[in-house]
This record gives structure tokens, sequence and C-alpha cells, in this order.
């Protein structure tokens, strides 16, 4: 599902005197379907600059990213700006470490939010957005008020209902059980280890060690100096 050729990214320091900082040196992977990929590393490795490369947040400067999507290679290097939005509707979710929404947007309405764009009826995607909220532990009365207002733990459970709403091939997940307690810990182990079951591929830096051993099939290791171990 996913296929990572020698690919490497530096960022231009505008601000530093013009120093170039090379975060990825030559990342080669692989991840198949029913795979959980877990990125891990000491601070400063590319871990979460790899998962944004994965959903062409950042461009690449050499190499290969290439996904399946409906049945065809895309690299996610050279796509252009409308097929990257093609294949994020469609083929791949991504668990951020910080929730982006549009404020005044109710909590349920940004959870619906990708079913909806596919045309599934409003009636069926408010009933699996309930779902996933409740499932999540987010209580009834927040439902209808914006998640820009909740804490950051309510926040992050968004960011999950609204990626595991939808049966995406891939997912890539950036700390997702991050700020979370130990139950909903286990909701979101349990996700995961659902999402495998139906055949997803799966990315994620796990800095909980118990929930990286919980949902990961394999390891990569990365290392400070950009690559890899």
């Amino acid at each position: 599902m996913i296929v990572i050729d020698s690919l490497r990214k530096s960022f231009f320091l505008h601000l530093q005197g013009g120093v170039t900082l090379s975060v990825l040196k030559k990342i080669s992977l692989e991840v198949k379907a029913g795979e959980c990929l877990a990125l891990c590393g000491p601070s400063g490795s590319g871990k979460s600059t790899l998962v944004r490369l994965l959903y062409a947040n950042y461009k690449a400067r050499d190499g290969k990213i290439l996904v399946r999507h409906q049945g065809q290679w895309v690299d996610m290097v050279k796509a252009e700006l409308r097929k990257v939005l093609e294949i994020r509707k469609l083929t791949i979710g991504y668990v951020s470490q910080f929730l982006r929404v549009i404020p005044r947007i109710p909590a349920l309405d940004v959870v619906m939010e990708p079913l909806q764009r596919e045309g599934i009826a409003a009636h069926n995607a408010r009933r699996h957005a309930e779902d996933m909220l409740t499932r999540l532990n987010i209580p009834q009365r927040l439902w209808g008020i914006s998640p820009t207002t909740f804490s950051g733990g309510e926040q992050q459970r968004i960011n999950i209902a609204r990626s595991f709403i939808k049966p995406y091939p891939i997912l890539l997940l950036d700390e997702p059980t991050a700020a979370l307690d130990a139950t909903n810990r286990r909701v979101v182990v349990e996700l995961i280890q659902d999402a495998k079951e139906r055949g997803a591929a799966i990315v994620g830096v796990f800095h909980d060690e118990e929930v990286r051993d919980a949902v990961s099939t394999c390891i990569f290791e990365m290392t400070f100096d950009g690559g890899q171990a």
C-alpha cells in the first residue's frame, strides 16, 4: 500500500542565515495492507516529518512516496494538488497532533464531514458520527459545540473520530494517544486493531510504548542524523 524509496527532506531556514537543515536522508520502507508500522527514534529524528511527507503537507527533496490509490500507484512527491486532495478524500486518513477545524462548526458535524463528502445521506452520516463519539466517550452535551472550545484530550478524540469514521485504506497517526487517559487509550488501540483487521495500512508515531507494542506489526528505527537504523 505504501512504498518509500530513497526519500530525502531538508529545510532551508531563511531566518537563520540561510542554513539548510537535513532532516531525512535516503529513507526507504514498505507497508502492506493490514500492517501497522511504528516509527521509532529520538526526538528530532524526523518521525512526524515523515508522516507529513506521506500526507503531502511537506514536499520531499528527492525520492519517491508511492501510495496505492484506487488500484494505481501515485507518487505523492510529484502528484498535482488536485490528485493529492483526491487521495486525501478517498484513500488516506490522518490523525495529526493538533485539531484544525473551522471555528463554530459543531463537533458532530466535524466528525460527519468525511462521510458527507462522499455523498452519504446526512441521517446515516449522523448516526455513524454519534456512534463514534459515544465510543470515544465524548459527552452528548458537547456534540453541538465547536471542538475549538474543548480540552486537549477531547480535541484529540474528535480528531480520531473524524479519521476513523471512514474506512480509509491508509491511516497516518501522529501520536494519536497523546493527552488521552488510560480508558480512551484502550479505545484507540481497539480502533487501530479494527482498522488492521479490515486491511488498512497504518503508519504511526507512538511515544506511548504500551500502545506501540499493542498495535504495531513492525518497527522502523530512525536516527538523529536523519537516516534509518
